[in-house]
């Protein structure tokens, strides 16, 4: 068993030294490293089957430590090394996660880690006082979205600690509110960049893998009322939302850019916003010191947004907003300079938050 897994380590295409868990291709490098693997016959492995659907390994694995069957599919011609790539690549890197997490506290575990949004070579920065004349126009329409009490967001969290390498969290969370002014909280394990996937969690204090879709949280809580923000209704007017905002995080001095952004997700993370709401939003980060236009981007949910950057002790801050409405759709926040008393690189994201209707 030693043996297989000194073999894996060495072709794995995701190594602790390299970007972790990459959703690239393989490099030249460990491309030939896995074709050795699969071929050379003195490997302890079965030689790589030419010309139909074979099993990469049926051994067996101690309890708790099976990855399942690896199936790899061969394309006749000359062409199939490089299309099956993606299929191997797959299979390996997902037995590599399983082994490396569960494997102990001296190995590092192979991370989900999401890359950093990239603003669109040539796209063209949208200024935010125009985002909000958008905003304005949609709260104008007679079928304007309306506020609702409650979230539905995807975030990815980076947990770090003193003796574990760092992993990345991913967790989709549903709050609904009843009209007796109880409500629910569901919130899941999952990462819809990669659906059906294992997810890493650390549930119980350990990380671990768990299937996509593990309920983490699942009640109900009894009818509660508060008007404190940021359980009471925001404000449509943005004077009004600079105050509420910064009741909410408990100061009476203004917010700075990066205290602001941290107090907008706050609320998003407790109210669905209207388009009325949305609006004086847009507003009031329209006239935030140091949020720079940059350009069109994706984000972790395929929709197109303008982003806006600010750099601030260290971090960057990425606000990504809906190119026709207005509305924010996600926040992001990268480091800046590494941090190796955490074993955290330049340009991890250490959290992210992308908000739903």
């Amino acid at each position: 068993m030693a043996d297989e897994l000194e073999l894996l380590r060495s072709a794995d295409p995701a190594p602790p030294f390299g970007p972790h868990f990459g959703d690239g291709p393989l490099d030249h490098n460990a491309e030939r490293r896995l074709e050795q693997l699969l071929r050379d016959p003195g490997n302890g492995l079965p030689a790589r089957p030419r010309g139909r659907r074979g099993l990469l390994s049926d051994r067996r694995y101690p309890e708790g430590r099976r990855p399942g069957p690896v199936r790899v599919l061969l394309l006749p011609g000359p062409r199939r090394l490089r299309l099956a790539w993606g299929l191997v690549a797959t299979a390996v890197v997902a037995a590599l996660t399983l082994t490396l997490v569960l494997s102990g506290p001296s190995t590092p575990p192979a991370v989900a880690a999401p890359r950093p949004l990239v603003v669109e070579t040539g796209s063209t920065p949208v200024p935010l006082h125009r985002m909000a004349e958008r905003a304005s126009a949609v709260a104008g329409t007679d079928d304007a979205p309306r506020l609702r009490k409650g979230t539905h967001v995807q975030s990815w969290s980076l947990g770090m600690s003193d003796d574990r390498p760092p992993i990345t969290l991913p967790e989709e969370r549903i709050v609904r509110w009843r009209a007796d002014d109880s409500h629910t909280e569901l919130v899941v394990a999952t990462d819809p960049r990669h659906p059906g996937r294992p997810v890493l969690s650390d549930e119980g204090g350990e990380p671990h893998l768990v299937d996509d879709g593990h309920v983490l949280l699942d009640r109900t809580y009894p009818p509660s009322w508060s008007d404190a923000p940021p359980k009471s209704p925001p404000p449509r007017d943005p004077a009004r939302l600079r105050a509420y905002l910064m009741e909410a995080q408990y100061t009476d001095t203004p917010l700075t850019t990066p205290e602001l952004l941290d107090a907008m997700a706050t609320l998003l993370d407790n109210w669905t916003l209207g388009a009325r709401e949305s609006a004086a939003l847009a507003r009031l980060l329209a006239g935030a010191e140091g949020l720079r236009p940059v350009g069109r981007v994706t984000d972790r949910l395929g929709r197109r947004g303008q982003a806006y950057v600010n750099d601030t002790g260290g971090v960057r801050r990425m606000l990504i907003m809906d190119v026709a409405t207005g509305a924010v759709l996600g926040l992001e926040s990268t480091l800046k300079e590494p941090d190796p008393e955490y074993g955290v690189e330049k340009g991890a994201v250490m959290s992210y938050s992308a908000w739903m209707r």
